[in-house]
């Protein structure tokens, strides 16, 4: 499905008002986008986990203006109170997608957002953010063209998420989300993500995910800058194709159940996700002594147990723990006991696998 296909014409109504309310979740990667293409494409393919609990509520109340603006006429709330901060985001992707939808001058809008986790958790809220206001323009189109299937509004939701959030469009559908283009995935593409397509071991439908919130500052280098340094960094091409490569090799993973490939296809994952910001230039590192701490405690928990717990990162310090749901409650003893002293405030979040965005 191309651009193009994405690219209304008009609509068979005219005129609505209203409002419309979805509840979107974050994700976790297992196999990790970094690095980029214009625009907002990845430069390989990623694999990720959809959540359930770390979520984004967004209500997107609209009418008509009285004439069609200019500019773009919206203004954002956020748990209760007017949240200027973000207004330039949006703004941003409002003339991203504005090619994709006839009505964004056309009317005034409120757009109502709140998370399940605290804002300065240090969880990022973009994929959830992102994808939430995506699913609601959706539904306003939706209400404009009555006939859109609901194959094509996952997939234009997911095609508009990405081009506010690349990781966004990861997170309208669960429990596993594939973006990009693999030459192994049928109907893989870098437009948006698509439904995992082959057999999922049961063992992963129910995956349990804990994120240890070790830092809840913002980084002290962006996501977006750090996409930037891998167009000229030394390894990116073989980053690249090791990513690829990885998605083939957890294809078998996933089918057989394999918790201990997994395991080691998920931390070198995380571990090379962190070594291309270490080695870019300028190089930077968003660990932090607890998350190295953290790692250390799994891998004797892990040898001493024979458990099968494992570890992922994100672009920062917070460690996500990643179990089988019939291994939850001695993980979670393990946590209280060991790993909530690296944690800020002994702050941490359980969470699991989840089936993506809900409209309520």
């Amino acid at each position: 499905m191309s651009k193009k296909q994405f690219t209304p014409s008009k609509y068979p109504k005219t005129s609505i008002e209203g409002s419309v309310t979805w509840k979107a979740p974050s994700n976790i990667a297992l196999v990790k986008y970094w690095g980029k293409k214009p625009v907002q494409l990845p430069a390989n393919t990623s694999i990720s986990f959809t959540l359930d609990a770390c979520a984004t509520t967004t209500t997107l109340y609209y009418k008509p203006l009285e004439k069609r603006s200019k500019e773009f006429e919206f203004k954002v709330m956020f748990e209760g109170e007017r949240k200027k901060s973000f207004e330039p985001k949006i703004k941003k992707f409002f003339e991203n997608v504005d090619g994709y939808f006839l009505f964004l001058k056309e009317y005034e809008f409120t757009i109502e957002t709140s998370n399940s986790f605290p804002h300065s958790s240090g969880i990022a809220s973009s994929a959830s953010g992102m994808s939430a206001l995506s699913l609601c323009l959706m539904s306003m189109e939706k209400e404009l063209q009555p006939d859109m299937t609901d194959d094509f509004f996952r997939r234009k939701a997911s095609f508009i998420a990405r081009l506010g959030s690349g990781s966004a469009c990861r997170s309208i559908e669960g429990p596993m989300m594939l973006w990009g283009e693999n030459e192994d995935i049928k109907g893989s593409t870098p437009e948006y993500a698509i439904n995992y397509p082959h057999k999922l071991d049961d063992v992963f439908k129910t995956f349990q995910d804990t994120i240890l919130l070790v830092d809840k500052g913002e980084k002290e280098v962006s996501s977006t800058v750090g996409h930037d340094l891998m167009h000229y960094h030394p390894f990116a091409k073989k980053r690249f194709k090791q990513a690829e490569k990885n998605i083939a090799a957890l294809k078998s993973i996933l089918k057989k159940g394999d918790l201990k490939g997994f395991i080691r296809l998920v931390e070198s994952e995380a571990l090379t996700l962190h070594a291309m910001m270490m080695t870019s230039l300028p190089y930077f590192i968003l660990m932090k002594p607890n998350t190295l701490s953290i790692i250390n405690k799994i891998w004797e928990f892990r040898a001493a147990t024979k458990l099968h717990l494992c570890f992922t990162l994100d672009a920062g310090a917070n460690v996500h723990l990643l179990y089988p749901e019939n291994e939850k409650e001695q993980v979670l003893e393990f946590i209280k006991s060991e790993l909530v002293q690296y944690c800020e405030n002994q702050h941490y979040i359980c969470d699991q696998v989840g089936k993506g965005a809900v409209k309520l």
